[in-house]
């Protein structure tokens, strides 16, 4: 575990001493050093199921895949954000790349943690970097308005978590993940208790988030700088669905009666969310909407709480992350060259750049959820044992689907299909840096058709 944390910590004086022309690179290289060196975790595997276990910190196969994806996105986030930020001055610039590293870090101890608390403290410091990173390097006035709702609600959320781990670390007398799934259970019967339920989850309910609390999110989404979309879709909204599969355990009788309104709400976000898809003009609030919409499958499949469930909600994870973060990539490579964000302004982008728009087909098709692509599988698990649940559900999940179909083919023929309008002109070539960074997010969600009990968790 140290082996990954500390080049990632020693990352930060890297980026503080480098040579001005050098920073870039030599940030850029070790980010992906470690990013690959990070790859040997999905390799252990223990008859315990857990690995890599030291005093505070250890993985198993529900963390690794989480890990990983959290290591393999810092670089991509660097290649992305290197055109724009570099005519800033360079304090700036390396105060951005040390936010980023900050970031990981917080991240990394979030996966790995083996007592709640610790994973806790560090679900609460992921705040600080985003927060910085959205205020200061958005793009619009509204980035302050935008910050202050993601502030409020994701602190509003976890407030009553913490409350619910001290009466918890009171009534077992540990918060140790190894240990948690023997203590006895406190009998939940009263109203108390039922709070109690409520506080464990509310919290990761908003950050995944649940339709009824996903407003911070498209703002958030729309105004933060490239690199910030990025780590919000991939990683932070998993963050989330994470801490509810590791303390789902804990709550186990009380789960069947109370999740019902959580399970409705997630399925109807799902219909919503996709219906508002459809009517957006803006590209980034588009893939933003489209990101509560998977997340409300995977609390409903969390929620359920059968092995296929928990499997399909993971998998789904993974696959979304390098998906919608790959959107955004793309979202950002045509806001650089024609500084709009709306849809209609800069469409037929495909006589252009033939190149990108391959990639945007490849995005595209990912997001809606293509055979054999890992979205699918995710689906189909989830999808299925919803179905076994109440046969009722595939009425909600299946118009979820058509909807999603929808809206991610729209995505694609508003962007690159149709005439070229009148106005766009002179736009710069795609360079291979931006090619890079999409082959980096795309390939591996193509070779995870291969491999895929990488990433499903505990099923395997």
């Amino acid at each position: 575990m140290l082996k990954i944390l500390v080049p990632t910590i020693m990352l930060l004086p890297t980026i503080w001493l480098s040579a001005p022309k050098w920073l870039w690179p030599t940030s850029l290289l070790h980010s992906i050093t470690i990013a690959i060196a990070s790859l040997v975790w999905l390799n252990e595997t223990s008859e315990t199921g857990w690995s890599s276990l030291n005093t505070m910190l250890a993985t198993d196969s529900l963390s690794t895949p989480l890990l990983v994806l959290t290591c393999w996105l810092l670089p991509l986030m660097i290649l992305a954000s290197q055109n724009h930020t570099a005519q800033e001055p360079l304090n700036r610039q390396r105060t951005y790349i040390s936010l980023l590293t900050s970031l990981q870090v917080f991240l990394i101890m979030a996966f790995g943690a083996t007592e709640v608390i610790l994973f806790y403290v560090m679900f609460e410091a992921t705040l600080i970097p985003t927060l910085i990173i959205i205020t200061r390097w958005g793009n619009q006035t509204e980035r302050l308005n935008a910050g202050t709702y993601f502030l409020f609600y994701t602190l509003a959320g976890s407030l009553p978590l913490l409350v619910a781990l001290l009466l918890l670390q009171n009534t077992t007398g540990t918060l140790s993940m190894l240990t948690l799934h023997y203590s006895s259970c406190p009998e939940l019967s009263s109203y108390a208790d039922k709070l109690w339920w409520a506080g464990c989850l509310v919290a990761f309910l908003v950050k995944m988030p649940l339709y009824g609390v996903h407003l911070w999110l498209p703002k958030a989404h729309v105004e933060a700088p490239i690199a910030g979309s990025m780590v919000l879709a991939a990683v932070l909204l998993k963050l989330g669905g994470y801490g509810m599969m590791r303390i789902m355990v804990m709550l186990d009788p009380l789960t069947k009666e109370l999740s019902y309104p959580f399970i409705i709400l997630a399925l109807w976000g799902i219909i919503m969310t996709g219906s508002i898809c459809l009517r957006q003009t803006d590209v980034k609030s588009l893939i933003a909407y489209s990101s509560v919409s998977h997340m409300g499958l995977v609390a409903g499949g969390i929620l359920i709480q059968t092995p296929w469930g928990f499997t399909g909600a993971l998998i789904l994870m993974i696959a979304h992350g390098l998906t919608s973060s790959a959107l955004f990539c793309l979202a950002n490579t045509n806001y650089e060259r024609t500084h709009s964000r709306t849809m209609v302004l800069a469409r037929g982008l495909q006589m252009l750049l033939p190149l990108m728009t391959a990639w945007w087909f490849i995005a595209s098709l990912a997001n809606l959820a293509l055979p054999p692509l890992p979205n699918l599988m995710g689906e189909l698990l989830i999808i299925s044992s919803l179905f076994m649940w109440t046969p009722w559900t595939i009425a909600l999940t299946g118009l979820g689907t058509l909807i999603t179909a929808g809206y991610s083919l729209y995505l694609f023929l508003m962007t690159q299909r149709g005439p070229l309008p009148p106005h766009v002109v002179a736009l710069e070539p795609s360079h291979s840096r931006e090619h890079l960074l999409m082959a980096l997010h795309l390939i591996p969600l193509l070779l995870l058709v291969l491999k895929p009990e990488l990433v499903w968790g505990w099923a395997a």
